[in-house]
């Protein structure tokens, strides 16, 4: 594979700075740029980079990797696709309407938005389509870090609609009487309960909980490590030239 010229935008962050370790480590991709409005003049490790504040053109580079926050993302992903240079998209929050915009100016490169780089998070949604038209009941519990702005997750979200996309009904739920308003969590896509939990210690996690006449089964995912996202971000970064326009999660590099 020919070496890839790759950007970080939000590289003094927790994600976008073991973002960047990854990227220079591995043979195929080196790293070009690395944005942040903190830690501006910090050096990223091993590397001959330094965190800048912002960046007037992207010429050179193959590929940029955001981990900022939604706002800034959208400005930073069509500045990328302004320049004709792909974009992966670990930030959680973007829009349908967002999206809308975004499919309608990444013409000349690609854009993949992936709410979760873990393999494993990816197999938990796979695995939970199987199991939904065997029961009845579905609920879903995410856990992240104190730390996390957003709830619920990218992942929770998107767990809820591919559910909801199979059952291709909504789920009924009988409570009438909440003592504390929110005590059946918030409603996903199809009337799925999501709970959010955020607790000192926890990293990212997540569970799905299906119920039948006498019988449960719960399909958990957990991520210890922010390096159990590194192999789905490179992943990302080597597979999204072969991507067209557009596209929603890493399934669809690992269907291909």
């Amino acid at each position: 594979m020919t070496n890839l010229n790759v950007g970080v935008f939000g590289a003094a962050g927790k994600m976008g700075s073991t973002v960047c370790q990854a990227i220079n480590k591995d043979d195929c991709t080196s790293l070009r740029f690395a944005i942040d409005t903190n830690q501006v003049g910090s050096n990223i490790p091993n590397t001959e980079i330094f965190i800048r504040e912002s960046i007037e053109t992207l010429e050179g580079v193959d590929v940029v990797v955001d981990f900022t926050v939604a706002e800034v993302a959208m400005e930073n992903i069509k500045f990328a696709a302004r320049q004709g240079v792909h974009a992966v998209v670990g930030t959680s929050g973007l829009t349908e309407i967002n999206l809308s915009e975004l499919s309608k100016i990444f013409t000349k490169s690609n854009c993949i938005i992936v709410p979760n780089f873990s393999i494993s998070a990816i197999l938990l949604m796979r695995l939970s389509e199987i199991a939904t038209p065997y029961f009845s009941t579905i609920e879903i519990i995410e856990f992240h870090h104190n730390n996390k702005i957003d709830a619920p997750s990218g992942t929770a979200l998107a767990t809820a609609e591919r559910i909801s996309e199979v059952r291709n009904e909504d789920l009924h739920d009988s409570t009438t009487n909440l003592v504390i308003d929110g005590a059946r969590g918030a409603k996903g896509q199809g009337n799925i309960p999501i709970h959010s939990v955020r607790m000192e210690g926890m990293l990212a996690h997540q569970e799905v909980i299906f119920g039948a006449t006498g019988q449960t089964l719960t399909i958990r995912q957990d991520s210890s490590d922010r390096s159990s996202f590194m192999p789905g971000v490179l992943m990302a970064i080597k597979g999204i030239e072969a991507l067209s326009g557009v596209n929603v999660g890493l399934e669809n590099l690992m269907d291909a």
